[in-house]
């Protein structure tokens, strides 16, 4: 086996990489964006406790920017932000988190269509809060309840009764679901961000060539097997734009054009609202699928073990994870280029490559697609996840011929964790005002008559 020469990492460092590996692979039902909303609205009806007869909706612009041309799970087709709220505060299960449209049935979507009409939800834009930021109050005869979301897509940093903000004793009772996951002062989410901020390429090898793979077998297996059943039925049934129904019938199937179809297909899926829960990476179910979908694939291919495929999954989560950490949750930057680069490299990792040949895959995807424009959630994010599992294999196939980008090639340094840092900064700062527009082009607020040279 390769990299026996490792020494692996102490074990408080490995069940710590473990420990984020749970915390950001976890099970969603659509996109997260809407789901959030709609986890939102079950909350604030819960915490209630009585018939709402409004819901006030505040949310930051990336939120609008993610929700405007999503199918909302389970919606049977309806999109939007009132749609997701009300959905979610009519029969949303806030014990299922990112799953918590899963039992909704035709007479909920009904019931939603009806006080739809009647403009029961107002929503609002929010101004100088964090790039994903919900706030949703749901006001009932003599009652009112506020839940407030940042940063995470269930990352509840604040619950007022009437007003009043509760307790973790209060909240528990109510909800235990909400006080042990991630409620502010719980200490979990600033656990697994310091070991985000910790993660390089070494670190991600070295965790991935030694952990005892028993420790992760349920979690990647998971992840694999729902992602690529999402993406199977993208395949068969008639999804968003069909991208990857288009790529099968357009050119012959060898291993780089499977991947690619069946990466796109499982997006072409969720962004059209379809049912299947997906296994997300950085609160995204496309970064997810783009990371294990295409793994799998090349690793069936090649005959790969169970054991190998799964280290391969290790690398691939935990270098997207590290790539997305530098941007944030939710920006200009698409974060598929972080997914891909990291299926890119496991699948070095599975072709035989050595530390420095998977660092290079990583530069070498960045250096050709990163800053990808990510202007919300919407059918053609298959094509760029597409378009990036490409990327992807061009880089793969540079690293294993040496054959890579030079120190000095744009954004391109004289090492990899130099390399991903300037893009992250790229995408975290330097696309801010690139995102406003966006935003403001999304939402009416920019014309064509401001657009004209």
């Amino acid at each position: 086996m390769l990299f026996d020469d490792h020494a692996g990492l102490d074990s408080s460092t490995q069940r710590a990489y473990i420990d984020l590996l749970e915390y950001e692979l976890e099970c969603a039902l659509g996109c997260t964006e809407p789901i959030a909303l709609a986890y939102a609205g079950a909350l604030a009806v819960r915490f209630l406790g009585e018939p709402f007869t409004k819901l006030e909706v505040v949310c930051s612009g990336n939120i609008v920017k993610n929700v405007k041309s999503v199918a909302v799970p389970n919606a049977e087709g309806l999109k939007g932000i009132e749609v997701a709220c009300i959905l979610g505060a009519v029969a949303g299960d806030a014990d299922a988190r990112l799953e918590v449209l899963k039992s909704v049935t035709h007479a909920d979507v009904e019931r939603t269509r009806e006080l739809l009409s009647q403009g029961i939800c107002a929503v609002d834009l929010a101004k100088d809060v964090p790039n994903l930021y919900v706030s949703c109050t749901a006001r009932g005869e003599t009652r009112t309840a506020t839940i407030e979301i940042e940063e995470r897509h269930t990352n509840v940093t604040r619950i007022l009764a009437n007003g009043i903000p509760l307790d973790q004793a209060a909240i528990h009772a109510v909800c235990p679901t909400v006080s042990e996951g991630e409620t502010e002062g719980s200490g979990r989410e600033e656990r697994v961000v310091a070991t985000a901020q910790q993660l390089t390429m070494s670190s991600i090898c070295a965790f991935a060539h030694s952990v005892d793979i028993e420790a992760v077998r349920t979690l990647l297996e998971r992840q694999a097997t729902y992602n690529m059943a999402i993406a199977e039925e993208g395949l068969r049934g008639h999804w968003g734009s069909q991208i990857g129904r288009t790529l099968v019938a357009s050119q012959p199937l060898d291993i780089v054009a499977r991947m690619r179809a069946y990466a796109a297909a499982g997006s072409d899926a969720r962004m059209g609202g379809c049912s299947l829960p997906v296994v997300i990476n950085s609160g995204s179910g496309n970064q997810g699928i783009c990371a294990s979908v295409p793994v799998v694939i090349y690793a069936r291919a090649i005959h790969a073990s169970d054991e190998q495929l799964l280290r391969a999954l290790c690398i691939s989560n935990l270098t997207a994870i590290h790539l997305k950490h530098y941007i944030g949750s939710l920006s200009a930057f698409c974060g598929v280029v972080c997914a891909a680069a990291g299926a890119g490299a496991a699948i070095t990792y599975l072709a035989g490559g050595d530390d420095s040949k998977i660092g290079a895959t990583v530069v070498n995807t960045i250096a050709n697609v990163g800053g990808i424009m990510c202007d919300g959630a919407k059918a053609s994010c298959a094509a760029k996840i597409a378009s990036s599992v490409d990327a992807a294999m061009l880089a793969h196939t540079m690293a294993m011929l040496d054959e890579d980008f030079c120190a000095g090639d744009g954004l391109v340094a004289s090492d990899v964790e130099t390399s991903i840092m300037s893009m992250g900064y790229v995408g975290r700062v330097g696309m801010k005002s690139t995102d406003v527009e966006i935003i403001k082009i999304m939402l009416g607020q920019t014309g064509p008559e401001d657009m004209r040279c």
